[in-house]
């Protein structure tokens, strides 16, 4: 679809893993928000309105975005919350800006580890209701996905380990403080997942900065990254409804991005990738949807180094969430790694000359809701 005015990020904070209790979350989500707005050059009186990703569940508390609205500077400040995925803040944040009723967004989320067990937490998402007196968490359903894969696609074992082991070297380098964080990848945990093979989950926020293209000309800023391509699906909440060895949801998040950015040749487009990779299972998938890699081609492709560092397309250079796993919003994390990329301030993990990236997030239980932006260091006017 065309946006009345193109999009853009201008400012970026990854807070990837916060270690200890000397801050509160409040301390928390203020902290990432005030380090997005400096790294945009703008303070919270230029920001026309605010939308959070925030999960009750997670935070363990009722209505979460209300104890967050003060640190966030939601007061007397128009403000939006989705529990959905943090992503899809991001995907609010960039259509208010489209419209062009809003010149500046600020797009914030947060996970905490307090709310414990975890797997208990994430039980609350099973439906229909009954199904929530089994073990299904997470970390089940994604257990059940991988062995649906194992079971159709010879080889996916293999290549799933050489992305686990390509994705703890790539976080080692870009979040050496993290490295060695992950299990052993001989451990199992859900059949046939290894414990090395998700990460561990952490504290973390992120939060970013969107403006408007006038506002982005008016303030002279050059390292803005546009938005050149948006889509998002959802399939079934019942895992016995779905094929969990494919994701049609993706395939549709692909398809309204690409045509909206002008994507006909995905393999070509592209100068790097963030993927969702709770699994390394569903990083495979994640090629496949995104049209960068047949399953076929899974072993072949992943054993001759393609998606590494110094591949024809490198996927996950930050470690991706095996790396650093703030659960709720690894998604938006995926989005402002590639934004940092883009920009030429992703540090030790830097692509060099990068200037379009995609960026892909997952979440539900097995891949259930899906996201795709396609972003760009060059303005070319409105998406068609």
């Amino acid at each position: 679809m065309p946006y009345n005015v193109q999009p853009a990020v201008i400012g970026c904070a990854i807070l990837p893993s916060v270690p200890g209790d000397r801050e509160s979350l409040e301390e928390l989500i203020y902290r990432v928000s005030q380090s997005a707005l400096a790294d945009a050059g703008l303070t919270i009186d230029d920001i026309d309105g605010i939308v959070v990703g925030a999960n009750d569940q997670m935070d363990g508390r009722a209505i979460s975005v209300m104890a967050a609205s003060g640190s966030v500077g939601g007061v007397d400040r128009d403000i939006l919350s989705t529990p959905s995925g943090a992503e899809h803040a991001f995907v609010l944040g960039a259509l208010r800006v489209a419209t062009g009723q809003f010149q500046t967004q600020l797009v914030v989320s947060w996970s905490p580890t307090e709310a414990s067990p975890l797997h208990e937490v994430e039980r609350l998402a099973a439906d229909p209701y009954f199904h929530r007196r089994l073990p299904l968490d997470e970390l089940a359903a994604a257990g059940l996905q991988a062995g649906a894969m194992e079971h159709r696609v010879p080889g996916a074992r293999q290549a799933a380990l050489a992305i686990a082991e390509k994705n703890r070297r790539n976080g080692a380098r870009a979040y050496p403080a993290l490295a060695g964080v992950s299990g052993d990848l001989g451990a199992v945990t859900r059949w046939p997942l290894r414990e090395g093979m998700v990460g561990v989950p952490a504290t973390g926020a992120v939060a970013l900065v969107l403006a408007g293209a006038d506002e982005v000309a008016r303030r002279g800023l050059s390292d803005a990254v546009w938005v050149r391509g948006m889509g998002w699906a959802t399939e079934g909440s019942f895992l016995g409804d779905r094929d969990l060895a494919t994701v049609p949801s993706l395939r549709a998040a692909c398809e309204q991005a690409f045509q909206e950015a002008g994507i006909t040749d995905p393999r070509a487009a592209f100068d790097l990738a963030e993927v969702a990779d709770y699994t390394p299972y569903q990083e495979l998938l994640a090629y496949e949807g995104l049209g960068l890699c047949a399953r076929d081609e899974w072993g072949q492709r992943v054993a001759g180094g393609d998606f590494g560092p110094a591949g024809s397309l490198p996927v996950n250079l930050s470690g991706g969430s095996l790396t650093c796993n703030p659960v709720y919003c690894t998604g938006l994390i995926r989005i402002a790694e590639v934004v940092n990329q883009l920009r030429g301030r992703a540090g030790p993990h830097q692509r060099a000359n990068a200037r379009r990236g995609v960026a892909h997030a997952a979440s539900g239980f097995a891949m259930q809701y899906n996201t795709v932006i396609v972003l760009d260091r060059d303005n070319k006017g409105s998406a068609a």
